[in-house]
C-alpha cells in the first residue's frame, strides 16, 4: 500500500500542474501497453515538471527524491534507458491507437519494469517543501551553484579575450567566449574582414558581462583599438602584409581602417599606374604594407603600392636587360603630360617626349594619342641604372623632309599656314612636318622692328619666298617681304637731297629722333639739326613719338639705306641776321630760364638763348640773379659758327663805375696840366727859378698833385 501511495502522489501532482495544457492520465502499466512518459524540460510550450534521469543534476525542475540517489529525487526508470525522462502523453496523443509495431517493445519494456523493484524513498523526505516547490536543501544549492560557476570561464569588464563565431547574418555575428550567455556583436565591425565564417576564433573587447537585459556586451572594434597601435607598429618592423578596409575618400589618397585605426593611404600608394578614379576602391578590403608611423601624432601610412614593386622590379630588370636601340615594342598610354607621354611597356615605363610624338608641330600630346591606348613604339635609348627609357613614335614613319619636292629651290614662292609664333619671327609649315622661318626683319621692307604677332597670328595662310634651303640640316628660311617693291631702289629720284617731306616720328635716342618718310625708307634727324635757336638736351623736349614732322634731306646712303634729314634746315639760319643784332658790347634785355652749376641760360628776344657763367650774374648790390629774374644783359662773346652767345650782367655796372672813375681821374689831372703849361711859360720868359723835373702822374699820384699845386700858388704869391 505504501510503495502505491509513493508511486501515484508525485505523478498525479505532476498531473495536476499540466492540466492548463491539456488533460494528463497516468496508465497503470497492467492496463495500458505504452509507457509513462513525463515531458521533458526542453518542451517549452507545456512546460512541465521534469523528472531528470539519475546522471543530470543540474536540472532546475522538480524531482521525486529515490532512496540511492543524492539529488533526492523519485526517478521512474525505464528499462536500459537511464538518461531519457518518462514522459506523460497528452490527451490527443492517447486517442491515436497504438500500431502492432509500436505494442511490440512497449510489452518487453513493462514485463522489465514488472521484475526490477520499486524505489524506496527517504525517511527524511519533506513533502512540505515538495509541495511548496524547494526541493533543494541549501549544502544542495551551493553545490549545484559552484559546479555551474566552474563550469563558465571566468570574465572581467574591459578586457580582451578570444571568441568563436557561433552563428552570423548580414546584420549581427554571435560569438561565444564560454561565458553563461553568448555576445551579439554587429556586423559593421567584421566588414573589414569579408572572409569571416562560423568557428572562426576572434577577439572581442568585454563592455559588460551583463546589461539591464542580462546580455553580454562585446565590441569587436574596441578590442582591435585596444591592440591595435602594437600590432601596427609591429606590422612595420616586421613588413608584415596586414588587411584593412577603404572607409573613404579624402584629398591626395584614401582612409583605411587598418586594425581599428584609420590610417592614410596616399594615391600615388595605391598602385604603380595612376588612378584616375579613386571612388571605385571604397568600401573594398585589401592588403596593404606598413610604410611609415609617427608616433607623436599618431598617423599612420599605408601602401598598396609596396606590395607589387618587388615583383616589378625584378620584370624592370628582365625588360631592361633585353632592351636595343632600335626596338619595336608595344604599350600603353599610361600618363599624359605637357611634355609628353608616358607609356606601360609591361611592367617598366619609358617616356616619348612631345617633340618625338610626330614630325610636325604638336601642341599637346593628346592630340596624337589617348589614355589606355595600344600603340608601337621605337627605344631611342635607355638608362640601365636609372631605368629610363626614351621612346619615339614619329621614328616609325619615314620623315617628310625626304618627300619633299627636288624641283623646290631658292626664289620659289610657297604657301604655308603659320604654326608657331615667337618674338623673333613664325614659323610657317608649308607640308606636314616641313617648316620654314620667316624672321620679322624679313616681314617688312621697314628697319623699324616690330613683334612678329604685328603682322600675322597662329592659323592664318600665307605666301612666302624661299631665301634658303638646306636639305641637309632639314632648314628652310622665308621671307614675305620681297613679295612688294624695294623702295630703296629709287630712293635717290624720289627722295632727292635738298627735297622736302613730312615724316612720322618712329623713335628717340638721345642723339636724335629716327623718322619714317614711307615704309622701309626711314632716316635720322640728329638733335643739333632740329632748332637753330635752342639748346635742345632730349629731342622728347621738341617732339613726341607718333607725331609728324617736317624735314628736309640732307644725305643719302643707299647702301647702307640710311638717309640724314633735318628740320632746321626748312629756315633761314637766323644767326646771320643775330650777328648784327647781338654785337660784342651791346645790352640786350634777358630772363633767367634754368640755373645750371655753371652758369645760367638766359632767353633774348628773337628766341635767341645765352649764357652767362656765375659770377657774371652778381648784381650790383652784390646778390646772385636768381630763375626766372629778368635783367639787362651785355653781350661779351658772340660766336656764329658754334651759335654761341655769352652774356654778363655784372659787366654793365662795372662798365659804368670804370666810366666815372675814368672821369673822375680826368678830373684831377686838369689842374696839374694846366699849372704845369704855366710854369713852362714862366721859365721861358723869366729863366730865373729852375723848376724841378716832375714825372708824368699816374692816378696813384693825385694827392701828391694837389700838394704841388698849392705850393706852386703860393710862390707866386
Amino acid at each position: 500500500m505504501s510503495e502505491e501511495l509513493i508511486q501515484k502522489q508525485p505523478i498525479e501532482e505532476l498531473a495536476a500542474t499540466q492540466e492548463t495544457v491539456s488533460p494528463v492520465e497516468i496508465p497503470v502499466v497492467e492496463e495500458e501497453a505504452q509507457p509513462v512518459e513525463i515531458p521533458v524540460a526542453e518542451e517549452e510550450v507545456a512546460q512541465p515538471v521534469e523528472i531528470p534521469a539519475a546522471e543530470e543534476e543540474e536540472a532546475q525542475s522538480v524531482e521525486i527524491p529515490v532512496a540511492e540517489e543524492e539529488a533526492q529525487s523519485v526517478e521512474i526508470p525505464v528499462a536500459e534507458e537511464e538518461a531519457q525522462p518518462v514522459e506523460i502523453p497528452t490527451a490527443e496523443e492517447e486517442a491515436q491507437p497504438a500500431t502492432p509495431e509500436e505494442e511490440a517493445p512497449v510489452k518487453e519494456e513493462i514485463a522489465e519494469e514488472k521484475t526490477k523493484k520499486p524505489p524506496v524513498p527517504k525517511a527524511d523526505f519533506d513533502w512540505d517543501a515538495y509541495e511548496k516547490g524547494d526541493n533543494y536543501s541549501d549544502v544542495n544549492k551551493d553545490e549545484l551553484v559552484k559546479t555551474y560557476d566552474q563550469s563558465l570561464n571566468k570574465i572581467n569588464d574591459r578586457e580582451v579575450v578570444i571568441g568563436k563565431v557561433t552563428s552570423m547574418n548580414k546584420r549581427e555575428v554571435v560569438i561565444n567566449i564560454g561565458y553563461k550567455s553568448d555576445g551579439v556583436v554587429s556586423m559593421t565591425e567584421f566588414r573589414y574582414n569579408t572572409d569571416l565564417k562560423v568557428g572562426d576564433e576572434v577577439e572581442v573587447y568585454i563592455e559588460s558581462q551583463e546589461d539591464k537585459k542580462g546580455q553580454l556586451i562585446l565590441s569587436h572594434k574596441k578590442a582591435r583599438a585596444t591592440r591595435s597601435w602594437d600590432r601596427v607598429n609591429q606590422a612595420l618592423e616586421s613588413d608584415e602584409i596586414v588587411k584593412g578596409y577603404v572607409k573613404c575618400r579624402t584629398k591626395g589618397g584614401m582612409i583605411v581602417d587598418v586594425f581599428g585605426i584609420e590610417a592614410f593611404l596616399p594615391g600615388s600608394q595605391i598602385d604603380v599606374k595612376p588612378i584616375r578614379d579613386y571612388d571605385v576602391f571604397v568600401d573594398k578590403t585589401m592588403e596593404f604594407k606598413v610604410v611609415k608611423i609617427n608616433q607623436e601624432f599618431k598617423n599612420v601610412v599605408v601602401s598598396h603600392k609596396a606590395l607589387i614593386e618587388a615583383e616589378l622590379e625584378q620584370q624592370k630588370k628582365d625588360i631592361i636587360a633585353g632592351l636595343e636601340k632600335g626596338q619595336i615594342l608595344e604599350g600603353v598610354v599610361k600618363n599624359i603630360t605637357s611634355y609628353g607621354v608616358f607609356i606601360d611597356l609591361g611592367g617598366v615605363d619609358g617616356l616619348i617626349h612631345i617633340t618625338d610624338l610626330s614630325w610636325g608641330r604638336v601642341a599637346h600630346p593628346e592630340e596624337i594619342v589617348q589614355l589606355d591606348e595600344k600603340i608601337s613604339v621605337v627605344i631611342l635609348d635607355f638608362d640601365n641604372e636609372k631605368k629610363r627609357i626614351a621612346l619615339g613614335l614619329k621614328q616609325l614613319t619615314p620623315h617628310p623632309w625626304n618627300a619633299l619636292d627636288e624641283n623646290l629651290k631658292i626664289g620659289d614662292v610657297v604657301k604655308g599656314r603659320v604654326v608657331v609664333m615667337a618674338d623673333y619671327g613664325a614659323f610657317i609649315e608649308i607640308a606636314p612636318g616641313v617648316e620654314g622661318l620667316i624672321h620679322v626683319s624679313e616681314m617688312s621692307w621697314t628697319q623699324h622692328l616690330r613683334s612678329a604677332q604685328d603682322f600675322m597670328k597662329v592659323g592664318d595662310e600665307v605666301e612666302a619666298i624661299i631665301l634658303t634651303l638646306d636639305r641637309e640640316e632639314r632648314k628652310m628660311s622665308l621671307g614675305i617681304k620681297q613679295l612688294k617693291p624695294d623702295p630703296w631702289e629709287d630712293v635717290e629720284s624720289k627722295y632727292a637731297v635738298g627735297t622736302k617731306h613730312t615724316a612720322k616720328v618712329r623713335n628717340f635716342t638721345n642723339f636724335g629722333v629716327f623718322v619714317e618718310i614711307e615704309e622701309g625708307v626711314e632716316g635720322l634727324v640728329h638733335i643739333s639739326d632740329l632748332s637753330w635757336t635752342k639748346k635742345i638736351k632730349h629731342p622728347s623736349e621738341f617732339t613726341s613719338i607718333g607725331a609728324e614732322i617736317e624735314v628736309q634731306v640732307l644725305e643719302i646712303d643707299k647702301e647702307n639705306r640710311r638717309l640724314s634729314l633735318g628740320h632746321k634746315q626748312l629756315e633761314e639760319n637766323p644767326w646771320d641776321v643775330f650777328e648784327t643784332i647781338f654785337t660784342v658790347g651791346s645790352v640786350h634785355e634777358g630772363t633767367i630760364v634754368e640755373l645750371l652749376d655753371k652758369g645760367a641760360v638766359i632767353t633774348l628776344p628773337y628766341g635767341v638763348e645765352g649764357f652767362a657763367t656765375p659770377k657774371h650774374l652778381v648784381k650790383v648790390d652784390g646778390s646772385q640773379a636768381a630763375l626766372d629774374e629778368k635783367l639787362e644783359f651785355k653781350v661779351i662773346e658772340f660766336n656764329k659758327d658754334s651759335k654761341r652767345i655769352i652774356l654778363s650782367h655784372s659787366r654793365i655796372f662795372e662798365d659804368e663805375q670804370r666810366a666815372e672813375s675814368k672821369k673822375e681821374r680826368e678830373a684831377a689831372a686838369a689842374p696839374a696840366e694846366k699849372k704845369s703849361r704855366k710854369s713852362k711859360k714862366g721859365k721861358e720868359k723869366a729863366e730865373v727859378l729852375p723848376l724841378p723835373t716832375i714825372e708824368r702822374t699816374t692816378l696813384g699820384d693825385i694827392s701828391e698833385l694837389a700838394e704841388l699845386k698849392e705850393k706852386m700858388t703860393g710862390n707866386k704869391e
